[in-house]
């Protein structure tokens, strides 16, 4: 909730800006501008003279479209800030907190523009890399962006946000969120959740390596996890994706396996809903609302990783059956699945994505001693770092058979096509589960930094600890709104690939940042095992490899971009 700012009058004083509203307004235009003029550079770079796209011209210019796709995705978040912060004031929650957030994040991300967006580790994106000119960087430096430049991420500022946020009894969800009451109420049932059914226990399932009880995929299915999103004409609870939102960066506060539970009900559903035969809706959608069935995604295979127009696996129809040979990588919580959504090549003849048709492969849940009982399909654990909870597998399959009728829309060739659609709900989902990793980070962060004294006083006394408190808190808002913004427009039944896209790109760097400083300020704790923040960093550091690197997020932005 807002603070009254009723104490430290002078801090708050010094910290905030006047006419906040008004410059982070005036300073979105001549950002506008630079990333179209950006856009051009870049399209004229990577096109022949006629306009038409030179072969393989984004890769040959990998730096300069991927820092296009970092300017892009910096100006949409600071849009999607800006109408947070405008949605905040009308209803008249535009308080102390939310104000610092607003104006430290224009401030920073648009000095970050102006000097270098950090990309990854060692690796810096610069207007220049795009093409632009010196004249081009100083077009952006207009009056408002100057001000907030120089004036909106100050020490000060920093300073009062972070004493907000240890006054806030311990909770770090630092500012207003901006929803609506019910999409509130929604947040706190599942943060009371996790905080009584999660957290408590995230921790030692992680150090455990062990699978989520199956009495917690049973309340999370009496909760209405598994049907969301689906209609209720299917068996769901037909909410939106923002609730779906809302839901996955609860559960992953508590813990990432947890919010990621619902992600492959949410791909499985959202293939038979835009793929599916009327026989197939009704047969597998209600069940999976109910969480009759589990299911997961069969796609990776060893070798291709992200270019799944490569993949080797066949199918090959043999009467009333297909007959499935291959090897598939990181299947997600396979042993326990009933559905696999399968990805396989059947025909033979090509060596893209047209020869590609996705099935809905029934197989049985398996046991430790047997976790792939049925004929013709076999796989092995994969150990890794963390993302426990459900465990990741390699699969063999070796003349698996697949009935006729579970081919996804009775059509071959298709399934590429109908595994794209589901691309922006996924990556909406996973931003989500990436700013409730963040979130959790922070807490951790948070509480260890008022409990923990070194030279008689608390770390979160310390301006640089206090720096890292009150940046990863404005960082979440940034990620968090954006996500929120993505999945609006795919409420509104918008094309938000693109937003969708920037918001997993954004979020997963968040993620693995909150993570890092966090491990930071529990200094040698945070390096033992005992402490929580070791396993948020092992979780937050796959968000910017799965669905989709952040390489390969930063190129499709970028071809976006450019088309």
């Amino acid at each position: 909730m807002p603070h009254d700012g009723s104490h430290s009058p002078s801090a708050t004083s010094l910290a905030l800006l006047p006419d906040l509203l008004s410059l982070t307004a005036a300073a979105l235009a001549p950002l506008e501008s630079l990333l179209e003029t950006a856009r051009a550079r870049l399209r004229a770079t990577v096109t022949d003279a006629d306009g038409k796209p030179a072969s393989d011209g984004l890769v040959e210019h990998q730096r300069a479209a991927h820092a296009l796709a970092w300017l892009a995705t910096y100006t949409e978040a600071l849009r999607a800030l800006q109408g947070w912060a405008e949605r905040l004031d009308r209803d008249g929650t535009f308080g102390e907190t939310e104000r610092l957030i607003h104006q430290i994040g224009f401030g920073e991300y648009l000095a970050q523009i102006a000097g270098g967006i950090p990309m990854n580790q060692g690796e810096t994106a610069r207007l220049h890399d795009i093409g632009l000119s010196e004249s081009d960087a100083h077009a952006l430096m207009e009056p408002a962006v100057k001000t907030l430049v120089r004036q909106a991420n100050t020490a000060a500022a920093r300073a009062r946000l972070a004493e907000l946020m240890g006054d806030n009894d311990g909770r770090a969800t630092c500012g207003a969120t901006g929803l609506d009451d019910e999409l509130d109420m929604i947040r706190d049932q599942f943060r009371r959740f996790c905080d009584t059914r999660i957290a408590p226990h995230a921790h030692g399932w992680h150090l455990d390596d062990a699978l989520i009880p199956m009495e917690v995929i049973a309340a999370l299915s009496e909760m209405g996890v598994f049907g969301l999103t689906i209609p209720e004409e299917h068996g769901g609870l037909g909410m939106s994706k923002e609730t779906m939102v809302v839901v996955s960066e609860e559960l992953s506060r508590g813990y990432i396996g947890v919010g990621s539970l619902g992600t492959r009900s949410e791909i499985a559903a959202e293939l038979i809903l835009c793929g599916g035969t009327p026989d197939q809706k009704a047969r597998w959608l209600p069940r999976i609302a109910a969480g009759e069935i589990l299911p997961t995604a069969v796609f990776t295979e060893p070798d291709t990783g992200s270019d799944l127009g490569a993949l080797r696996t066949r199918a090959v129809r043999t009467g009333d059956a297909y007959r499935v040979s291959g090897s598939k990588t990181w299947i997600t919580h396979a042993a326990r699945a009933h559905l696999m959504t399968l990805l396989a090549r059947t025909d033979p003849a090509t060596e893209d994505h047209k020869g590609l048709s996705m099935f809905l492969a029934e197989k049985t849940p398996g046991t430790d001693a047997a976790p792939f009982p049925d004929d013709g399909i076999a796989g092995g654990e994969i150990a890794v770092l963390g993302y426990r909870g459900m465990k990741e597998y390699e699969l063999s399959f070796d003349d698996f058979a697949i009935p006729a009728e579970n081919l996804l829309g009775a059509a071959e060739g298709q399934g590429f096509r109908q595994l794209m659609q589901t691309f922006e709900s996924a990556r909406i989902q996973t931003a989500a589960r990436a700013v409730g990793v963040a979130q959790n980070a922070l807490e951790l962060a948070l509480r260890y930094a008022g409990e923990r004294r070194q030279f008689g006083r608390p770390l979160a006394d310390f301006p640089r600890v206090a720096d890292k408190l009150a940046m990863t808190a404005v960082e979440i808002m940034l990620a968090r709104q954006l996500t929120h913004a993505s999945a609006r427009a795919k409420d509104q039944g918008r094309r938000c690939d693109l937003e969708a896209g920037m918001a997993k790109l954004l979020a997963a760097r968040v993620a693995w940042a909150a993570a890092d400083n966090g491990v930071q300020i529990h200094g040698g704790n945070g390096f033992a095992l005992e402490y929580e923040i070791s396993r948020v960093l092992c979780d937050a550091r796959i968000l910017n490899i799965f669905e989709g690197a952040a390489e390969i997020q930063a190129q499709v932005i970028a071809r976006r971009l450019v088309a």
